[in-house]
């Protein structure tokens, strides 16, 4: 029985009684926490942020199960109610369908978008912007970060989930106004940690004797642009479309032209494609991971950001 930290006493008595156990009336089967807030985040770097923000405060948990593909999502009956039922939930608009359309059918009483953030904002619109212009097909080595509905993988640059990050804090203070100078204090916290992760990465990649990367599918164009590479993808922003073969001769040629040592798979995806073009190529292949699921391996999104540090490093010769 699902009950939400609003439900009436009267209910959590009747729930008591038919169980037949004590009951202290401190926490239920969405509240382990008691006073926590309960929280839902869409997919995983956003259940990141919430859990970095709020801490013991909150009581979040992710839409997207560890390691399923975000991008098709469906919800159960179950999980639909839940998303009338949190206090919060954190999504990015026009990423899921299937979010998107609960949220509509449920309307929650406290909302985050992070497509709302002003700076995530900026950037979503010069993806699509630039998705108009057909620039994200260009065959040379492009910034690649775009396609027919934009790239959504902000995340994958630190500093716009650390500004997510503090519009998530204004929520949560919202719902617990008594807590909301811890959250406004957890929000700094991150973006801290964000900021000097940002400043890692930037240090790492400074001095690469390659810019080029050729990716699985263009899911990285916001790391590209954070720190200036040059993104190839050998399918589009779609991880499941197969490029054609007019595609794979120009990453052949891609690949010739900026000596490319590596094709880079992923977490989520098929690596067939890549694994037979490198071999055919001569070359090798490592993980990059745009970090959309949570690995059930007791690694978090930091983690996986300085595994793609590492991974990058090596990839392009950097000093």
């Amino acid at each position: 029985m699902f009950l939400s930290r609003r439900a009436p006493i009267a209910a959590l008595v009747v729930a008591c009684a038919v169980a037949l156990t004590g009951c202290s009336g401190g926490s239920t089967a969405a509240d382990p926490g008691g006073d926590a807030l309960t929280v839902l985040a869409s997919f995983y770097p956003l259940q990141y942020v919430v859990e970095q923000v709020g801490g013991d405060l909150v009581t979040v948990s992710s839409l997207t199960p560890p390691g399923a593909e975000p991008h098709d999502l469906e919800l159960s009956p179950r999980q639909v109610r839940e998303v009338g039922d949190a206090d919060v939930v954190v999504y990015l608009a026009g990423f899921q369908p299937a979010v998107d359309d609960a949220i509509a059918a449920r309307t929650p009483q406290n909302l985050v978008d992070a497509a709302s953030t002003a700076a995530v904002a900026e950037h979503l619109a010069e993806a699509d912007a630039e998705a108009g212009t057909g620039d994200g097909d260009a065959t040379a080595a492009d910034d690649g970060h775009a396609h027919a509905t934009g790239d959504p993988h902000f995340w994958l640059d630190p500093t716009l989930l650390a500004a997510v990050a503090v519009d998530v804090a204004a929520s949560l203070g919202e719902a617990d106004p008594a807590h909301a100078a811890d959250f406004a204090a957890g929000a700094r916290a991150l973006g801290a940690d964000l900021t000097a992760l940002d400043e890692e990465i930037a240090a790492g990649l400074a001095s690469c004797e390659r810019r080029v990367i050729v990716t699985s599918h263009a899911a990285f164009g916001f790391l590209a642009e954070r720190y200036d590479l040059q993104q190839v993808g050998i399918s589009g922003l779609d991880p499941e479309s197969e490029p054609s073969p007019a595609r794979l001769r120009e990453i052949r040629a891609v690949v010739t032209e900026y000596q490319v040592t590596t094709l880079f798979t992923e977490t989520l995806v098929n690596p067939k494609v890549a694994e037979t073009l490198a071999g055919d190529l001569g070359i090798t292949t490592a993980v990059l991971d745009p970090v959309e699921s949570r690995v059930d391996d007791g690694t978090d999104y930091r983690d996986a950001m300085d595994a793609n540090l590492a991974a990058l490093r090596l990839a392009l010769g950097c000093a």
